[in-house]
């Protein structure tokens, strides 16, 4: 139904989990994708999967939370295509479980650096080429986490909000542009990351049905449901949201 036809697309963090699923469904949908990551063995293993069906993917070693190493690989990816670029997914991120009192000023710094600077530093470096043409489209991930508290990731939830933050502000600022900015909002999803961590439970079936009991559907989400989102905002079709946060969280939110 969507089409990213020849389209120029990067995903951050898209050697695993929902960054994965978003490059196949942006495969799928016709686009050229970018895949960078800071693990080249996933980006590399995705790049190859899509290629193998048939696709048109590159691996492009990342990493986010340093401006130079963005720097390089938007060069890269521009250099590559002519010099444009039509849609940014920031999904790379990481997590950290703590208080105010348990979280210190590193495990702070820590998930800014990746969380929010690598938006900052990835957008500034692709940004001007949409500019340039008046047209793209920068999606990034946030969480359900920014949107309300959740209990014991102060770290992670400041950063999220702050994405929420950033994808608003720069909807404002280049909305006579045609480039939009939005951002997804995802509640608990099952990537491998959750399952691994699942697995060091003494009861993973029990861990996993008390974490998706905090979800009104009693479930997970599926990376390919987040990738089926960030499609729709990737598209010409979706040209009137900028500035949107799309809360995907089973209910989660939608009361107490």
């Amino acid at each position: 139904m969507f089409s990213l036809k020849d389209k120029v697309t990067v995903v951050t963090g898209g050697g695993s989990g929902i960054g994965q699923a978003i490059a196949h469904c942006f495969s799928d949908a016709g686009a050229i994708v970018h895949v960078l990551d800071l693990n080249p063995e996933g980006g590399a293993a995705v790049a190859g999967e899509i290629r193998a069906a048939g696709g048109r993917a590159t691996f492009v070693d990342c990493d986010v939370s340093q401006e130079s190493s963005c720097d390089a690989a938007a060069q890269r990816v521009l250099s590559e295509n002519g010099g444009h670029c039509d849609v940014l997914v920031n999904n790379a991120g990481i997590g950290h479980v703590g208080t105010i009192m348990t979280t210190t000023g590193a495990d702070l710094d820590r998930l800014y650096a990746v969380n929010v600077k690598g938006v900052l530093y990835m957008t500034r470096a692709l940004l001007p080429a949409m500019l340039e043409r008046r047209w793209g489209s920068v999606v990034n991930m946030a969480s359900i986490g920014g949107i309300v508290g959740i209990r014991d990731r102060l770290a992670y939830t400041a950063t999220k909000f702050a994405v929420v933050g950033i994808t608003k502000s720069s909807a404002l600022d280049y909305a006579e542009t045609k480039v939009r900015f939005n951002c997804i909002c995802p509640g608990r999803v099952e990537t491998p990351w959750v399952q691994a961590r699942l697995r060091e439970y003494p009861d993973p079936k029990k861990a996993y049905e008390e974490m998706a009991a905090t979800q009104a559907q009693r479930r997970m989400g599926r990376p390919e449901e987040i990738a089926a989102a960030t499609l729709y905002l990737a598209v010409d079709e979706s040209a009137f949201v900028t500035g949107s946060a799309l809360i995907i969280d089973g209910g989660l939110s939608a009361g107490k």
